[in-house]
C-alpha cells in the first residue's frame, strides 16, 4: 500500500513550528507493518494544495492530509478535495451536535463561522472530535479514484491523535501488514561518528534488519526493526557487551527515565542545585510521571545571593572560588544534598554565555554528584550556543549521576 502524508500549514515552513504529526503517524503505521512512501509539509496557498492533492489522487492508496480543517480563512483541506472530487459540502448533522455541544459545555456560543467545520464531502465520513471543534473525514472510494482512501485530520496534535487511534487505526488494522517492532537502545556520552564505528559489526552482523542512527544534543539513539521479535532480541543481546556502561535505556525510556528507575530499585533519593541551567535540570526530571518517588526537588541557585542564602556557601568562599568552579559545584551538591536529607546531591555550575565570566570560557561546566560514599566531580566544555549548553549541560549531569549510581 503506497501511503502519504500531507501536513498543510505555513507555519510549518518556518523555523518556529515543526511538523510533529508525521512522525507520529509514522511510528503508528509501523505498528500496523505499513510506512509511508512520501511525506510533504506545504503552506496554505490553494494552488499548491490543489496540485499536491491531484498528484497524491494519483500516486497513492491512503492519502493522511493533517491540517487545514478549523474554521478561518486560510482553512479549506475539505473544501479543495470536494472541488477536485467534483462533490459538495453538506452539513453533518451530528458534527453540528457536538460542536454544539463543545460550546455548551463551556459557556459559549460558537461563531458563525465555526459551523462551516460540520460541512462534509457528499460520499464522506465524519470522524467525530472528542476533544476540539473540527471533525475529522474518512472518504473511501472517492469519484473517479476507486481504492483510495483519504483521511483528514486536525492539525492540533492532541486532537489529530486522538482521533487516529480511535477512529482511523481500527479501519486500517485489516489492511495491515505483518507489524514491524522497533528496538530502540539510548546510548549516553557516546558521538554519533563514534558510535557508528563502535557498533559497525553488529549493524553488519545483523544487516538484514533496518538499522537508523539519530543523534540529538541530549543523547544518541540506535533504531532497528524488524518483524520478527527474535531477531530483536539477538540484537539487543548482541550490543549489550559492545556498548556496555554507555547503554543508557532501551524501549521508550530517555536518560532522566534511566536515572529515576535506578533511584527507584535502589530506594534512593536524589536532590539538585543548579546555577546554569536555571532549573532545566528540575524540569527534565519532574516531567516524568512518577518522579515524586525518588526526586525530592532542589535549588535553583542562580547567584551568589542564592548560593549563599539558599545553600549556605559563605560568601568567602564564593569570592575564593567562583560561582563557576569544580570546588563551589562539589560544595553545592553536598549542601543540598545536605538540606534535603537525599541519598545524592547532583550539582551543575557552568558558562552558558554569550560572554566569558572573569577566567572561566563560554561552554565550561561543572558536575558534581554527593553520595553516600563521597562526592565526585568533573568539568567539561560543552560547544554551542547558550540554549545548547543549557540543555546539554543537564544531559551531562544526568548521566554523571547514573554512571555514579552503576
Amino acid at each position: 500500500m503506497r501511503i502519504e502524508c500531507i501536513a498543510i500549514g505555513t507555519e510549518l515552513l518556518t523555523t518556529r513550528r515543526l511538523d510533529t504529526n508525521s512522525v507520529w503517524l509514522g511510528e503508528r503505521l509501523a505498528d500496523l507493518g505499513l510506512a509511508f512512501h512520501r511525506k510533504t509539509a506545504v503552506g496554505d496557498s490553494r494552488e499548491d494544495l490543489r496540485e499536491l492533492f491531484q498528484e497524491a489522487l494519483l500516486r497513492s492508496d491512503l492519502i493522511i492530509a493533517t491540517g487545514g480543517l478549523g474554521p478561518t480563512f486560510d482553512d479549506f483541506t475539505k473544501e479543495l478535495f470536494a472541488e477536485i472530487l467534483g462533490v459538495e459540502l453538506v452539513e453533518d448533522a451530528t458534527a453540528r451536535a457536538d460542536m454544539m455541544a463543545f460550546y455548551t459545555a463551556r459557556n459559549r456560543v460558537p461563531p458563525q463561522v465555526n459551523f462551516k467545520q460540520a460541512l462534509i464531502p457528499v460520499g464522506a465520513e465524519a470522524l467525530r472530535n472528542p476533544v476540539g471543534t473540527a471533525p475529522g473525514v474518512w472518504w473511501e472510494d472517492p469519484p473517479g479514484h476507486p481504492g483510495v482512501r483519504i483521511v483528514m485530520l486536525p492539525g492540533v496534535p492532541r486532537e489529530m491523535k486522538r482521533m487516529w487511534e480511535e477512529q482511523v487505526e481500527p479501519r486500517l488494522r485489516p489492511l495491515a501488514g505483518r507489524a514491524r517492532q522497533t528496538l530502540r537502545m539510548v546510548v549516553a556520552g557516546v558521538p554519533e561518528s563514534t558510535l557508528d564505528e563502535r557498533t559497525r559489526a553488529v549493524r553488519e552482523g545483523h544487516g538484514h534488519l533496518d538499522w537508523s542512527i539519530l543523534a540529538s544534543l541530549t543523547q544518541v539513539e540506535l533504531l532497528v526493526r524488524s518483524d520478527d521479535p527474535r531477531a530483536l532480541e539477538g540484537v539487543l543481546s548482541d550490543m549489550r557487551p559492545v556498548l556496555g556502561s554507555d547503554l543508557a535505556a532501551v524501549g521508550d525510556g530517555n536518560l532522566e527515565d534511566a536515572v529515576l528507575e535506578g533511584l527507584r530499585l535502589r530506594g534512593h533519593t536524589l536532590a539538585v542545585a543548579e546555577s546554569m541551567p536555571g532549573g532545566l535540570l528540575a524540569a527534565r526530571l519532574t516531567a516524568i510521571p512518577g518522579a515524586s518517588r525518588s526526586f525530592l526537588g532542589g535549588a535553583t541557585v542562580y547567584s551568589p545571593v542564592a548560593k549563599s542564602a539558599l545553600l549556605g556557601l559563605p560568601a568567602a568562599f564564593l569570592a575564593e572560588h567562583g560561582t563557576v568552579s569544580e570546588a563551589t559545584t562539589r560544595a553545592l551538591a553536598e549542601a543540598v544534598r545536605r538540606a534535603l536529607g537525599a541519598t545524592w546531591g547532583l550539582a551543575v555550575t557552568g558558562n552558558a554565555g554569550p560572554g566569558a565570566e572573569g577566567e572561566t570560557q563560554v561552554g565550561t561546566v561543572f558536575l558534581a554528584v554527593a553520595g553516600p560514599g563521597e562526592t565526585v566531580s568533573t568539568g567539561r566544555l560543552i560547544p554551542g550556543d547558550r540554549a545548547d549548553v543549557q540543555l546539554r549541560s543537564t544531559a551531562a549531569a544526568l548521566d554523571y549521576l547514573r554512571r555514579q549510581m552503576a
